[in-house]
């Protein structure tokens, strides 16, 4: 799908806000509510727009431990990937992971209560024999930076970087 200046500029305004109304939308980006509206959906129908979601402020529900943790596997066979990530697909507390070249095979983002809690789960990780063969571990210490809304701007233009300071 061709995306022109108007679909990017709805794209941004529904990262800001999804809960924007179809008349802010469409003042926002130029154009009367219903060809807005009509955009928006295509976007939504051509799996552009894949969802709409809350962030919430996890630390003022519970307390939580963020860890990033690197996986090596012992075998490079697909039936390894497969394997290890059909296990991982299943347990809520792994809430991103990434297939990566270079040294390691995986980066996993895992929140968990507490350390003791991650623990338990890499035990339990170990004890189904998923091929893991090495892992490391990274507590976070502090969020310097986490932004959900992709920089379409940048990612699409086809100038310099912005600059950043």
């Amino acid at each position: 799908m061709k995306l022109d200046a108007i679909d990017l500029r709805i794209l941004e305004a529904v990262q800001r806000d999804g809960r924007i109304t179809k008349v802010a939308l469409a003042e926002e980006v130029g154009l009367s509510p219903t060809p807005c509206w009509m955009r928006l959906r295509k976007l939504e129908k051509a799996g552009i727009v894949s969802g709409y979601h809350a962030r919430i402020a996890v630390r003022r529900v519970a307390p939580v431990a963020s860890v990033m943790m690197e996986v090596t596997l012992g075998n490079h066979r697909q039936a390894d990937f497969d394997r290890f990530e059909r296990a991982i697909a299943g347990i809520p507390e792994i809430t991103a992971c990434w297939s990566v070249g270079g040294g390691v095979d995986y980066i996993l983002k895992i929140m968990a209560a507490d350390i003791d809690a991650y623990q338990r789960l890499v035990d339990g990780l170990l004890d189904r024999e998923l091929g893991i063969a090495r892992y490391f571990t990274y507590i976070v210490t502090k969020t310097v930076k986490e932004e959900t809304a992709l920089p379409l701007s940048v990612l699409l233009s086809d100038g310099d970087a912005p600059d950043a300071g």
